[in-house]
């Protein structure tokens, strides 16, 4: 076997110019309100749509028989000129540091990303193919290096530890004002199932407080808005009635 001498080897130095093979369509319209995980909030769905050259049917055979798949992309909305080696990362309140490889935090030296996701379908339509996912973390626009099959036996760690997130983040009850809920029922009248679960998908995004992370754990009369497919839903985090526990009131919903 040929070797090379460690002053000639420049195999780890090399730079990559990957490509983009699709890109995703999103029920995410914007960054506030993506929950930090994939799968935190199952009802949510996209679409990747694969690009020239390689939205090719053969490319796709087979994909189909797995429920799951492994999504790696660009995290394209985190994009900066320097990287920095410690992040604070939301998931620790936002006051503590932390090296950025023991983080997934979306500022990286390469600001890569990879989520396992839900596999719906796989719709070859007038020459596009669409992959349909849900429970992603996705934005919309964001750009897909790589596709790959989620192999439970080898990706499934019974016994894995992590310090960095030892536990699922709190659920908060959801309530909804009858203007709110007004609002969705119309939707829902003039779309049809097209959009059927959309309510399911408000209550598991906002259940986990998208305020920034300071926020977290305190009520407040501000009224935030998270962008969902064509609607802006309006919401606050307040102490319910008959205790100090917070929960979340869907204010409103604009379309």
């Amino acid at each position: 076997m040929h070797k090379h001498s460690p002053d000639t080897d420049n195999s780890t130095s090399t730079a990559f110019n990957l490509p983009a093979i699709g890109v995703v369509h999103s029920c995410y319209k914007e960054k506030f309100g993506i929950p930090r995980q994939p799968g935190l909030a199952p009802a949510s769905t996209g679409i990747i749509r694969l690009l020239p050259p390689y939205n090719l049917t053969d490319a796709v055979r087979g994909l189909e028989e797995n429920s799951h798949i492994w999504v790696q992309f660009v995290f394209h909305q985190c994009l900066r000129d320097e990287w920095k080696p410690t992040v604070r990362p939301p998931r620790l309140g936002g006051n503590e540091r932390l090296g950025v490889f023991a983080t997934r935090a979306t500022f990286r030296p390469n600001p890569l990303g990879l989520s396992v996701v839900k596999l719906e379908k796989v719709e070859i339509k007038g020459g596009e193919v669409l992959i349909h996912i849900s429970g992603l973390d996705l934005v919309e626009g964001t750009p897909v290096l790589d596709i790959k099959p989620y192999i439970p036996y080898v990706d499934k760690v019974e016994d894995a530890e992590s310090a960095f997130a030892p536990e699922a983040p709190v659920a908060h009850p959801v309530s909804w004002l009858p203007e709110a809920e007004l609002a969705l029922e119309n939707y829902r009248q003039s779309h049809g199932e097209k959009y059927g679960g959309f309510k399911a998908l408000i209550e598991q995004v906002l259940q986990q407080d998208p305020r920034p992370a300071y926020r977290h754990g305190k009520s407040e009369e501000k009224v935030y808005g998270v962008r969902l497919l064509e609607a802006n839903i309006r919401f606050k985090i307040q102490e319910t009635p008959s205790s100090k526990a917070l929960e979340v009131l869907v204010v409103d919903i604009e379309f």
